[in-house]
């Protein structure tokens, strides 16, 4: 008997694109390479007459203070970052102060090459909202100079008829004010040291001196004084003290202005493991057994040979709390949380070892040591590797996953399947074509025929994707959520 004709699906692509904009730009600190150049640039600047250097910083306040809020805090700021090269008792005029801060600070572009692999949740606040809207915020990796990832925001509001009203995006891009986590809990750490390959006797050392729970300072101050009073070989002692450190500052909260918009904070790469990046952040919008809402966003960090993969927490996109997964079973990338517990555990989808669908469970969020393959590459279309494409979305019907299949000359499409509600390591329907595939006005790009996203949502009964094109640009897309699921093949267990 032939198989069954299933329904054509209907995918709309809206007209929107999602681009980047060269003019959004950061400061960021611009030292030389060798240090020894410092003190030397320094001296040149100290030794302009007064004259010359009034019209200097008024010039640069002309040329950029209309481009930064507050480009004094700024300048202020890297001056301290390079004080400790100033001869010693040196006396700065105003005007000093803010040259050298000028000197020593640079702006980066952080969507100058691409905008890309979006998620879209519900923004917090729903109020003021016409009947049938819902405002949302989603989240793109913006790329700029040396291909460094950052992660910005927009906002804005789906009406009834789905469609997008984005908010106005400010002319100004801010870094939040960093604060290292200021309390870390010996157990864990250690674990994850374990997992680094650095729990060896001289971490146990360090942290046996440390209470249950320790700051940033204290982890550093018995570093120091161990690195005073070598007690094992220096080379492991140094060894063990780059990990100990890598790892505490791999933990860390953001915080932004509060009244500043959302299109204006950026996450840019702060701790020396993210430092070539942060990628491809899936956030979703979680509720614990009170309903109480927190948004958690998985990204991969990325330091230009390893990858390690990150969980952000908010409750506002204001202050964001950054720490380290742990476990055996967190490795490579993608990692996907489902939005609730399911049996009264955490899960999340993954891809373990680069080809398959994974799916695991934990007791503690941070924690994940085990996973299971839920699916392999079935279809010529994804015969390469498949993954998702962002945390599965709740229906009656079951859980739908966006999933990414690779073929043929490394083309990326989106596929979809359905999970079950109570027992998501059983799929319980799949498509057998993309649901989206590039098209030719989608293909060329940094990286060419890719379609790729990293979170959708559900809203007036449409699922609304929003996707990435080639890794430069990005756009929406919606389909009907009754017709994707009848376009589904059943799987059989």
């Amino acid at each position: 008997m032939p198989p069954k004709k299933r329904h054509k699906l209907e995918v709309k692509r809206k007209a929107i694109k999602i681009i980047g904009d060269t003019s959004r730009v950061i400061t960021r600190l611009h030292t030389p390479d060798k240090r020894y150049r410092i003190p030397k640039l320094i001296q040149r600047i100290m030794s302009l007459p007064d004259t010359a250097a009034e019209r200097l910083i008024a010039q640069i306040m002309a040329d950029f203070s209309g481009r930064h809020e507050d480009i004094g805090h700024i300048f202020e700021r890297h001056l301290n970052a390079v004080k400790k090269y100033l001869p010693s008792d040196t006396v700065l005029s105003d005007v000093q102060r803010s040259l050298i801060g000028a000197y020593f600070t640079k702006e980066y572009s952080i969507e100058s090459a691409a905008l890309f692999n979006p998620s879209i949740v519900a923004h917090p606040d729903q109020s003021h909202l016409n009947k049938g809207s819902l405002r949302f915020i989603m989240s793109l990796r913006a790329t700029g100079e040396g291909h460094i990832s950052s992660i910005v925001f927009r906002s804005g509001v789906l009406d009834r008829h789905n469609k997008f009203l984005f908010d106005p995006i400010s002319d100004f891009v801010e870094t939040p004010d960093l604060q290292l986590d200021s309390v870390y809990k010996r157990n864990p750490f250690q674990l994850k040291l374990n997992e680094m390959g650095a729990g060896d006797e001289i971490s146990v050392h360090i942290l046996n001196q440390l209470p249950e729970d320790f700051t940033y300072n204290e982890l550093l101050e018995k570093i120091g004084n161990l690195r005073e009073k070598p007690q094992f070989p220096e080379a492991n002692q140094n060894r063990t003290f780059q990990v100990m450190s890598w790892l505490a500052n791999s933990n860390y909260e953001v915080s932004f202005h509060p009244d500043h918009r959302i299109s204006e904070r950026v996450i840019f790469p702060v701790s020396k493991n993210e430092s070539r990046g942060i990628e491809d952040a899936r956030f979703v919008h979680f509720f614990d057994s009170q309903q109480e809402s927190t948004y958690y966003a998985t990204y991969t960090a990325y330091n230009g040979h390893t990858i390690l993969p990150q969980l952000m927490e908010t409750k506002d996109f204001i202050n964001f709390n950054i720490v380290t997964l742990n476990g055996k079973a967190i490795q490579n990338k993608g990692m996907a949380l489902f939005p609730r517990k399911i049996g009264g555990r955490y899960a999340m989808l993954s891809r373990q070892d680069g080809e398959n669908n994974h799916i695991m469970f934990s007791d503690n969020l941070h924690f994940w040591q085990t996973s299971q393959i839920i699916q392999e590459p079935e279809y010529p279309w994804e015969f390469i590797q498949i993954g998702n494409c962002g945390s599965p979305v709740e229906t009656n019907e079951g859980w739908i996953v966006l999933t990414h299949g690779v073929g043929p000359m490394r083309q990326y499409c989106i596929g979809a399947m359905l999970l079950d509600l109570e027992n998501p390591s059983k799929i319980i329907a799949r498509l057998d074509e993309p649901l989206l595939a590039p098209h030719e006005k989608e293909r060329e790009g940094y990286v060419p025929n890719v379609v790729y996203s990293c979170g959708a949502i559900i809203h007036n009964n449409e699922l609304i994707i929003p996707y990435a094109m080639s890794d430069i640009n990005s756009g929406i897309a919606t389909v009907a959520v009754d017709a994707l699921l009848k376009c589904m093949r059943p799987v059989k267990s």
